[in-house]
């Protein structure tokens, strides 16, 4: 590995970020099928193990922990037992989860996947996706301010209501004023509510989504970027193409498009979460977009070999640089 990244990765381990949004709990139901059910024409699972780990933002929090960095978890959880799942899983990951208030006003979030022979059978969602109110919103900016320093902030937006326009804006400012990496994992919209963040993650349906155009070769892919650095005044963005890789587009120019580190893909769940931890975590410790965006795209190679939700070490990241460099 060479001493650039070498240093990058050992200093990611002094990092402390931020992990604003919505936070869930996946849980995996695994059994299997012996016959079809006499009452509609529908597997019947034989339940015989359950697993539980954390989901969107607080996966984007355990995935910066198993770097070495340490992260703080603002967002939102109901007043019920699967609160308490979700805070002992936190604390099992070293999570600081200070940022996080109890509401009896919606439940916490739970995606349930029920699984057979290792294949997903059906998802069940246990969600209100409704708008926060302005009061959460405040109380989310002054344990931000509460809580801080920090040297860098992850806004993991999937569009369960806590990420509304008003709280991007404070959040928004709110990094800009500290001048540290911002960095949004988006979902579907025009963008321009990211307006002011560093820069974006999104995936190529999401990017296409966002745009209203189909990414179909390099020329269409290039037009996407440059839209997205315009509606956002981000000074980069990565886009995550699955198979295909990810591709790097800067407001200063700046293009880099990276082949996928993938060689075995197992499950994609969650894999944007370790593209965005790594990506922030290395930003905050120094490393430019490209540098950032190349360790990212290992992490994400190295996600997709595990079944749900996965994290990647800084450890395994430099084994997985090495191997490259010495192959």
């Amino acid at each position: 590995m060479s001493p650039k990244y070498k240093d990058i990765i050992d200093g990611l381990s002094g990092r402390r970020l931020a992990v604003i949004g919505d936070s869930m709990l996946d849980r995996f139901l695994w059994g299997r099928v012996d016959r079809i059910s006499p009452e509609a024409p529908v597997p019947v699972v034989r339940l015989e193990s359950e697993t539980t780990k954390l989901g969107g933002a607080a996966n984007v929090a355990a995935n910066i922990c198993a770097l070495g960095a340490q992260a703080v978890l603002f967002g939102l959880c109901g007043k019920d037992e699967a609160a308490g799942q979700l805070k002992n899983l936190l604390a099992e990951r070293g999570i600081d989860s200070a940022g996080l208030i109890e509401t009896k006003a919606r439940p916490t979030t739970i995606k349930t996947r029920i699984l057979a022979h290792s294949q997903q059978v059906v998802r069940t969602d246990r969600e209100d996706d409704r708008p926060v109110d302005g009061e959460i919103v405040e109380m989310l900016v002054s344990r931000l301010a509460g809580l801080g320093p920090f040297d860098g902030f992850v806004l993991s937006d999937y569009g369960k209501g806590l990420l509304t326009d008003e709280a991007l804006a404070a959040f928004i400012s709110a990094g800009r004023t500290l001048g540290i990496p911002l960095v949004v994992d988006p979902k579907k919209g025009d963008y321009s509510q990211y307006r002011g963040v560093t820069s974006l993650t999104p995936n190529q349906k999401e990017a296409e989504q966002s745009c209203a155009m189909n990414i179909t070769d390099g020329a269409s892919l290039k037009s996407a970027g440059a839209k997205l650095l315009e509606r956002t005044e981000a000074e980069a963005v990565l886009i995550t193409r699955g198979e295909h890789g990810m591709a790097l587009f800067q407001k200063d120019g700046g293009e880099f498009h990276l082949e996928t580190e993938a060689t075995t893909v197992y499950d994609v769940t969650g894999a944007g979460d370790t593209v965005i931890a790594v990506y922030t975590t290395a930003l905050a410790g120094g490393a430019s977009f490209a540098e950032a965006a190349d360790l990212a795209n290992h992490a994400a190679g190295l996600a997709v070999r595990e079944l749900g939700t996965a994290t990647v070490t800084s450890a395994q990241l430099a084994a997985s640089l090495n191997e490259k460099e010495q192959g």
